[in-house]
Parts: C-alpha cells; structure tokens; sequence
C-alpha cells in the first residue's frame, strides 16, 4: 500500500473511529482529539501495520490503547495532586472542560472494582486492555491460552455484576462501594 493509499485509507476510517472515540470519551471534543492522537500514532508507526491484514482492527488497537494510556495518567495525575501543589489556569481549564465532577466518581468507581476482582482475573483482564494479545498474556503469566480467555471473560462478567449496583443506584454507591465478591 502507497503512502497516499494508506492516507485514504485513515480518512476514510476516521469518521468511524470519532463515533467510537465518543463511546470512550463521552465528549465529542475529547474524543476528536483522541481520534487526532490515533492518527498522528498511525502516521508515525505506519511501518508496523502489514499490509493485508485488517487496517480498521489495527487503528481500534491504537485507539483503544492510546484512550488507555492517557486514561492512566490523568489518573495518576488525579492521584498524585498534594494539597501544597499550585494549580495553574490551565489545570483549571482541563479540569473544567473534562467534567470532573462526575466523571471522577465514575473513574473511581471503575478502579475500585477493578481492584476489588481477584488477581488470578484481574491481572489477565487488565493486561488485555492495555494491548496484549490473549496469546502473549498466555506466555507472560504461563497459563494456557483457553484459561487466560475464560479469565478475561468471567472479569468481564464480574465487573458487570459490581457495576450494575453502582448504576442501579445512581453513582450512589461510591463513597462506599463493596464487592459482592467479599461476602
């Protein structure tokens, strides 16, 4: 595939890759630039894709990993604030614009029960999303590659269980969330 054909090929992706940025992002502006972000990171490791292969799954891949990544650092950035720091206009600005208010409850929420699954699920599941293939996972923690799959599953099936009661009753449960997994 040409450079210019690859181009195309990006242009003509991106409007689907917006609409499940959104999914992620919950905001049109964000996920315009998370889809920029997984462009530009498409551009830039054009030499990894193989031609042939599914050009769609390999820009979901990126897009995934990069909402991941930043996803992760805005956390630790959340989590790492101490009382003494001096907030800047622009962390105000970011802070204002990324609805905060809400979505950090939520953010916390999904960490906790992510924390709140067992390790022998947890850890594959958490692997999964920050790229891994299922068979890589498999070579890292030395289990089967139908074991790690069922793993990854049943932590999916878990974090459902423990996110229906935060839905159910509106967020209301994140000051004092527990697993159900516990009792």
């Amino acid at each position: 595939m040409t450079e210019s054909e690859f181009n195309k090929s990006l242009n003509d992706h991106s409007v689907a890759l917006l609409n499940h940025a959104i999914r992620f992002t919950k905001d049109e502006s964000d996920a315009a630039d998370l889809v920029q972000d997984t462009l530009i990171k498409a551009i830039r490791f054009r030499e990894s894709y193989r031609d042939g292969t599914n050009l769609k799954g390999w820009l979901y891949t990126i897009l995934r990993n990069t909402f991941l990544n930043t996803f992760r650092k805005e956390k630790y950035k959340r989590d790492h604030v101490c009382q003494t720091d001096e907030i800047t206009s622009s962390q105000l600005s970011n802070s204002a614009t990324a609805n905060l208010a809400e979505g950090s409850f939520v953010i916390k929420d999904i960490g906790k029960a992510l924390d709140m699954l067992p390790d022998i699920y947890r850890v594959p599941f958490v692997r999964y999303f920050e790229g891994y293939k299922y068979q890589e996972i498999a070579d890292a923690t030395g289990l089967p590659l139908g074991t790690v799959k069922t793993r990854i599953h049943m932590a999916r099936e878990m974090l459902k269980k423990i996110l229906k009661i935060y839905k159910l009753n509106d967020g209301e449960k994140s000051k004092d969330f527990q697993s159900p997994f516990l009792s």
